[in-house]
C-alpha cells in the first residue's frame, strides 16, 4: 500500500513560494534514477552515463537507495546548501561534513538502533562521506553541460513561478508540478515509504526544478528552514536528445506563462461549453491529451465538465474568469 509525506501549506495566498535551481538534487535524482530503482524516469543514455562515472563505486551508493526506506539525511541532499544553488558550495559542505552531524542526523532519523544498511557508513563516517563527496563531484563533470544547456529553460521556469507567486495562482500552478504530487488548496502530498504530516507553519516553500526525468520527486519538509520539493523541469525532454541547447519559445502571454501553452489555450476556448472532442480538434491533439489537461485545470477549479448525451462538455467557471481577468 503507498504511503505520502503531506506538507500542510495553510491558506494558499499566504504561502511564501520560491524557485531555486540546484544541481545537487538534480544529481541525486540522476543517481536515484538510475542505482537506487526509483521511478524518476531517467531516460536510458543517461543511466549509462551516470553508470559509467560510478562504475564500481557504487557500492558507495548503497545505503542512500534501500528498497525499505525514502530517508536520506538532510546533510548528505542539498538541503544545507539550498540557500546557495551553487554546486561548488554544495561540493565542499559534503567534503567537510562533521562525523557528529552525519550520526546525529541518523539517529535522529532511525533511531539509535540503525538500519542495517546505514551501519557501514556510521561505522566510518569520515571515509564515506569524502568517497561520496568526490563521487558526486565527478558525475558533476559529466553532467554540467547539460545543466548549462538547461538554463533558458530554468529561466523560464524561474519566471513562470514567480508569476504565479505575484498573481496568487499557485491553486493553479502546484498541482501540475509533478503526476506523483498531489494538492488540494490546504495541503500537498508525495509517496514516501516513511510517511508523515508536517505543517509549512510561515516557512518559505522552495521549489526545485530537476533535470533528469519525467518521475523526478524528491523533498525535504521536516528541517525548521524552508520546506523544498524537486519535481521534473518543465520541457526536460527537450534536452534527452544531446547536448544541444533548447528552443524556448518566447512569450509575454502571462496566461501561458502561468498554466502552459495547451491549458492557456483551453481556459480561453473554454468561454463557450464544447465537447472534449471538438477541443482536442482546436488543438491538434489526441482526445486523452486533452482529457489530461483538463483534468488538471478541474482539478484547480479552473474548469467544469458535464455529461451531455455521449459526450463530455467543458465550461470555465467563475474562478477561471478570474485568473482570464486577472493575467489579461
Amino acid at each position: 500500500m503507498q504511503s505520502y509525506s503531506q506538507l500542510r501549506l495553510g491558506d494558499l495566498d499566504n504561502v511564501n513560494v520560491t524557485v531555486t535551481p540546484h544541481p545537487g538534487a538534480t544529481l541525486l535524482s540522476l543517481i536515484a534514477g538510475t542505482l537506487g530503482g526509483r521511478p524518476h524516469g531517467v531516460p536510458r543514455h543517461w543511466q549509462r552515463t551516470v553508470e559509467a562515472v560510478i562504475g564500481a563505486d557504487s557500492v558507495i551508493l548503497r545505503p542512500l537507495f534501500d528498497p525499505h526506506y525514502s530517508v536520506i539525511p538532510d546533510c548528505l541532499t542539498a538541503t544545507s546548501t539550498m540557500a546557495e544553488a551553487d554546486m561548488s558550495s554544495y561540493l565542499g559542505a559534503l567534503a567537510e561534513l562533521d562525523d557528529h552531524i552525519l550520526i546525529q542526523q541518523l539517529e535522529a532519523e532511525f533511531g539509535p538502533a540503525l538500519p542495517r544498511h546505514w551501519q557501514p557508513v556510521a561505522d566510518r563516517p569520515g571515509t564515506w562521506t569524502r568517497a561520496y563527496a568526490r563521487l558526486m563531484g565527478r558525475l558533476w563533470e559529466e553532467f554540467r553541460i547539460v545543466w548549462k544547456n538547461a538554463d533558458a529553460l530554468l529561466r523560464k521556469e524561474q519566471e513562470r513561478i514567480g508569476l504565479a507567486a505575484v498573481t496568487r495562482s499557485l491553486h493553479v500552478l502546484l498541482p501540475g508540478l509533478s503526476d506523483r504530487l498531489t494538492c488540494d488548496d490546504a495541503s500537498i502530498q508525495l509517496p514516501d515509504q516513511q510517511g508523515a504530516t508536517f505543517d509549512l507553519a510561515g516557512r518559505r516553500l522552495t521549489l526545485v526544478p530537476v533535470i533528469s526525468g519525467h518521475g523526478a520527486c524528491l523533498f525535504s519538509f521536516d528541517q525548521p528552514g524552508p520546506a523544498w520539493i524537486g519535481y521534473p523541469l518543465p520541457a526536460v525532454g527537450l534536452l534527452w536528445s544531446g547536448h544541444a541547447r533548447p528552443a524556448v519559445r518566447d512569450t509575454t502571454d502571462k496566461l501561458t506563462l502561468a498554466l502552459g501553452h495547451t491549458r492557456a489555450a483551453i481556459l480561453r476556448l473554454a468561454g463557450t461549453s464544447m465537447p472534449v472532442g471538438q477541443l482536442a480538434a482546436l488543438l491538434n491533439c489526441s482526445p486523452s491529451t486533452a482529457s489530461y489537461h483538463c483534468d488538471q485545470l478541474q482539478a484547480a477549479d479552473l474548469l467544469s465538465r458535464r455529461r451531455q448525451g455521449r459526450q463530455v462538455h467543458i465550461k470555465i467557471t467563475a474562478r477561471g474568469e478570474e485568473l482570464l481577468t486577472l493575467l489579461a
